[in-house]
């Protein structure tokens, strides 16, 4: 039988404009220690595609969208969202995910 599960993974994937991949690292890797404090959040990585470096990806795990809501109200990823992201990367996308069990 198929356990039921409310956690939400979110994977949130940003592609570099030229030239600008160490930056875009750069102003991600800040977004992390003030996200592992937050209450819901269970994993929060940020990596690097091997086959196109520009890629860069933040793999979530949050213990429900209540969490993962209030995660993306932070002050800070809203500044990320608004202000930071439009001069670094070309496109985005931020995918929700529920993980299925055996």
């Amino acid at each position: 039988m198929k356990k039921e599960t409310t956690e939400v993974v979110c994977v949130a994937e940003f592609w570099a404009k030229e030239g600008k991949t160490d930056a875009l690292i750069a102003a991600m890797h800040p977004l992390m220690q003030p996200t592992h404090k937050e209450p819901g959040c269970i994993r929060y990585e940020l990596n690097q595609r091997v086959d196109d470096p520009r890629w860069i990806t933040y793999v979530e795990k949050w213990k429900d969208k209540k969490t993962f809501d209030e995660h993306c109200a932070m002050p800070y990823i809203t500044h990320f969202f608004n202000d930071v992201q439009p001069g670094l990367v070309e496109k985005f996308e931020v995918k929700l995910y529920q993980e299925l069990l055996p």
